[in-house]
Order: structure tokens, then sequence, then C-alpha cells
């Protein structure tokens, strides 16, 4: 999606909000930017891949990106990714986060937005649509926040072995292997992964293992396949991790997932 064409919908305001649903092909990207609005993103499928001030952010479709109004932002994906866009007018972002952050979102703001989507809406214009436009911004002000759900780094050496993982997050080989491929000790990788993404490096793997989980569950994948893509000898050790770093089992993290009705393609 150009941004001038945001621009252009969000000259309509006062809507309360606007709806894009847009597509992405693996391998694409959107220039950098501003909005005067604010900006939440979510994957209706796959994991969208957001550049801000900086940092990438990771959104698998359980959770939403937020960019507050005025926050310089670019985007990029590896895989296909269909995924939801709501501009919400600055006068609206004031109850709502004022750092850019990543929400999680619930299965009622779902279902708001996949009905949008069902039915062509981008301006909710209607009574009737606007209240339901009102329930995703409060839905939004509600929504448990983080800081970065994957946190990321440019710095070197750390980047490139994030970037290795990201492409293979099935590799098994442990972090003495990683510093040895950078040129420095586990130890100095340990340190570099508490200094700048606040985890340590295995914490940090597990999570990239649930983010590309989700994405592999929404995609309609089998729980043994997604076990053994992400480099578990059995199934029941991935579900074990999966259910200590998400308080549910991979079947309830598709069904909460499936919850809110599809368009078609």
């Amino acid at each position: 999606m150009d941004p001038a064409t945001s621009a252009q919908l969000a000259s309509h305001l006062p809507y309360p909000l606007a709806c894009r649903i847009l597509h992405f092909t693996p391998h694409s990207s959107m220039a950098r930017h501003r909005s005067d609005w604010g900006e939440l993103n979510f994957a209706i499928s796959g994991i969208m891949e957001i550049g801000i001030e900086g940092v990438l952010y990771l959104s698998p479709p359980q959770y939403a990106i937020w960019i507050p109004p005025g926050v310089s932002h670019c985007c990029q994906n590896e895989g296909e990714v269909h995924y939801a866009c709501i501009d919400i007018p600055a006068a609206a972002c004031a109850s709502l986060p004022t750092a850019p952050c990543t929400l999680e979102i619930s299965p009622v703001m779902r279902a708001v937005l996949a009905d949008f989507e069902r039915r062509g809406i981008t301006y909710p214009d209607t009574p009737e649509d606007r209240r339901m436009a009102q329930v995703v911004i409060d839905q939004t002000r509600q929504a448990r926040a983080y800081a970065s759900y994957l946190p990321s780094t440019t710095e070197l050496p750390l980047a490139p072995i994030l970037a290795a993982l990201q492409r293979e997050p099935g590799d098994k080989r442990g972090a003495a292997h990683w510093a040895a491929s950078a040129g420095i000790t586990e130890r100095t990788l340990l340190r570099h992964c508490q200094q700048h993404l606040g985890m340590s490096f295995n914490d940090w793997r597990q999570r990239l293992r649930v983010v590309s989980a989700l994405g592999m569950l929404d995609a309609g994948l089998p729980v043994q396949d997604v076990a053994r893509r992400l480099g578990y000898s059995t199934p029941s050790a991935f579900i074990a991790m999966f259910q200590r770093l998400t308080g549910e089992s991979p079947d309830s993290a598709r069904r909460r997932s499936g919850d809110a009705p599809r368009a078609s393609p």
C-alpha cells in the first residue's frame, strides 16, 4: 500500500477510524514514512515485520503492533502476509500508548475487523458501524502491552546471528556454535543478548519459536509438523515449551486465532 493512499484515506476523517485490509507477497516492503494518525497493524495470517525507529517488531496473528502518530516506520516481510491496518485519528490516541509497542489482541477485536473486511467497510459511516469502531479503540486501550515480544538489534555481531535463526527457527545448534561463527566467546554472546535484547540467548530463541509456531498453526499445519519444523524431537516437548511461554496449548491458540470469522481471500 502506497503511503500516499493512506494520507488520502485519513483526509476523510472525522470517521472514528479507517480500516485497510492489505496483502503483502513474500519479500515485499514499504518505504519508511510517518503518519499524522495512529496505526494498529496486525496479521490476519503470516507474521508482520515492521521497523520502527531502528527496532524491528515481529507480530504473529495473536498480536498487533501499535504505532503512535508521527512515528517513523517501514515494513518488510520474508513471507506472505495478509493483515489489517487500522488508522486512528490523533485526537482519539490520547489514551492509547504513547510509544510503539506490541499489543495482545482480543477475539472481540478480531471479530469486529473480520466483519468489516467481510462487508468491505473501509470507513464506518453508519451509527452501528461507528459504535463497532469505538469498540476497536476501546479494545486497543485495554489490551495488554509489551515493549516488543521478540526484540531485535542492528548491533554487531548479534544482528547476523538473529537473522540466521529467524531464517531457520528450527536450528538446534547452541550458543557456543553461534559465538564461534561470529568469532567471539560464548560468554560475550550471552552478554550481548542481555545488553541488546534484555533476555538470554535461549529465552530469545524460544520466543522466536513461539512466533514461528503461531504463524504455522494459523496456516493450518498439524502440531506434529510444527514441532518437527522447529527442531523438537517429539510433539510433547514442543507443546510443553509452547504452553510454558503462552499459557495455552497449541490447539487452544489455533482455536483462539480462528474464533473470528475470516473473509475469503
